[in-house]
């Protein structure tokens, strides 16, 4: 099924008037999984259960305008992916496919026998993976602004980080500037002082420069992740930017063309749909879990 999103008018719920993400995510809170210390957010204790993973070059804090409305009836666990945000990271790691058996690990360690899964941007492809060989781990996912593609459908900035001879500029030139250059491109929405401070110490130095390594990969990956999508029988809610500049539409066409049980939801917004639709792509989600997964049957 595609849809076409245009809700901007409806009303987003300020993410500080419930649970204070800022404070949550601020404080040193971690979890050894798979001997690798993961930052995490969690909310109160519900009846559904919910996993959300950090975008890139972001963190859990993405999360801030839609953390109140998802966590009010949805109990959401938060990680920064290892390598990303304040995780750490290990080199065994750092590809989609690998990433996909971690994130079944940390559903494992927080007890979420199936919840739900967000996964924007790099979680997409590792997501998917994870979902094509553990067909009864997830309830749902939502995916989107993710290189997805073979062959490769890439722009811009994220184009060259993929096919850039090595990573040595980059680290010369540091994370904060990289990212500071990424942050604005956002259309819309203004981060929060404490937001920006985290995304910029979460890739200070070099840590950019490694957690390249991870969309380096997408060459092999997405080539095997061709093969693998038919086997996705979890429900799929794509949620995709129309004018993303780095992550093409085709890349969302890509997968609901592939994916036997998908919706493609296509909004006005750029790559940071979470962040500069966010009224809209939590609206989206909110109306997904309450139902709209178990709608969605196998393409004819």
């Amino acid at each position: 099924m595609l849809l076409n999103a245009s809700l901007a008018g409806l009303p987003c719920e300020n993410a500080m008037q419930k649970q204070n993400l800022n404070d949550i995510a601020v404080k040193p809170t971690y979890v050894l999984i798979d001997g690798l210390s993961i930052r995490f957010v969690e909310s109160e204790q519900r009846s559904a259960d919910a996993l959300l993973l950090s975008p890139w070059p972001e963190s859990v804090l993405a999360y801030e305008p839609i953390w109140s409305r998802l966590a009010e009836r949805t109990h959401v666990v938060a990680i920064d992916l290892p390598g990303f945000g304040r995780s750490e990271g290990r080199d065994d790691v750092m590809s989609p496919q690998a990433m996909g058996e971690f994130i079944v690990r940390v559903a494992d360690a927080f007890a979420l026998a199936k919840p739900h899964v967000i996964a924007p941007d790099i979680g997409t492809s590792a997501t998917l993976f994870a979902a094509s060989r553990h067909a009864e781990r997830f309830l749902s996912l939502v995916v989107g602004s993710g290189g997805a593609a073979f062959p490769l459908n890439l722009e811009g900035p994220l184009r060259e980080w993929v096919f850039a001879p090595d990573v040595e500029p980059y680290r010369r030139i540091g994370g904060e500037q990289i990212v500071e250059r990424v942050l604005a491109t956002l259309e819309r929405y203004r981060v929060s002082d404490v937001a920006r401070e985290d995304y910029l110490a979460s890739y200070r130095g070099d840590r950019f420069a490694e957690s390249m390594r991870y969309v380096r990969s997408y060459p092999t990956e997405l080539e095997l992740l061709q093969s693998a999508l038919p086997l996705v029988q979890t429900p799929v809610q794509i949620i995709t930017g129309r004018m993303d500049a780095v992550v093409p539409l085709a890349n969302a066409e890509y997968l609901h063309e592939r994916l036997p049980k998908s919706e493609l939801h296509v909004v006005d917004a750029g790559h940071f749909t979470w962040e500069d639709d966010a009224a809209v792509y939590a609206t989206l989600v909110e109306s997904w879990w309450a139902g709209g997964f178990a709608t969605v049957a196998p393409e004819s």
